[in-house]
């Protein structure tokens, strides 16, 4: 072979060597890209994923504190009805008040009201003002009202404590009943007394046995303390 025959075959070689190296080195950079394409991803689905872990305890907190609202409206449709009841009676005491009586709130409570009757005057409680509490239940009027005197009253029903013996405030009473007919009742006591269901024995009995002295005892405590 001739140097010249040599020289191109050295050539060819060193072409081929250097393709060869080219394609290495391109097969080397694909991995590199792949990687690079991979790495670019990799924060989108990073952020994706913390954005549904994100989101999902918010939706949790909203779905809980919903439930919670709704279960505190529940008592408070309840105590509307109530105060709805009440103050429609109130209204119906001022258009037209029982015989003899008046009734009202204390304050700013609508549960809490303070009454006044008249003593009938066919009674020895004539001539006085006796002052009664009021207390309403929260699930008024299926349950009855809370009546007791605050002024003393000699009266076999009544004890020193203001309770009332009254049926319609005890087993008697029905939602249909309202603090007007109530007050009448207690009215209509004072003028029959019921010694047969008496708090107060010992007047019960002077009350059949000397009625005489019982209205005599009645008017002096009527002056006393209701006057």
């Amino acid at each position: 072979m001739s140097e010249r025959t040599k020289g191109k075959v050295q050539v060819t070689d060193a072409t081929e060597v250097s393709a060869s190296s080219n394609e290495s080195e391109n097969r080397a950079t694909l991995p590199t890209a792949s990687a690079s394409v991979s790495t670019s991803n990799s924060p989108t689905t990073s952020s994706t994923t913390t954005s549904q872990a994100t989101q999902s305890p918010l939706k949790r907190a909203s779905t809980s504190s919903t439930s919670s609202v709704a279960k505190r409206k529940t008592p408070n449709k309840s105590q509307s009805s109530t105060a709805k009841r009440i103050s429609k009676e109130l209204a119906e005491i001022a258009l037209d008040p029982p015989s003899n009586c008046s009734a009202g709130p204390k304050g700013d409570d609508l549960y809490e009201w303070v009454a006044t009757i008249s003593g009938p005057a066919d009674s020895p409680y004539a001539n006085g003002i006796f002052f009664l509490d009021i207390n309403f239940p929260k699930d008024y009027p299926f349950k009855p009202p809370k009546v007791s005197f605050r002024t003393r009253i000699y009266h076999c029903n009544i004890n020193s404590q203001g309770a009332i013996c009254l049926d319609i405030l005890k087993d008697n009473w029905s939602p249909a009943l309202t603090i007007s007919k109530v007050l009448l009742s207690i009215c209509s006591l004072l003028t029959d007394a019921n010694p047969n269901d008496p708090l107060v024995g010992s007047i019960a009995q002077e009350y059949l046995m000397d009625r005489e002295q019982h209205d005599r005892t009645a008017k002096e405590w009527t002056k006393e303390y209701a006057s």
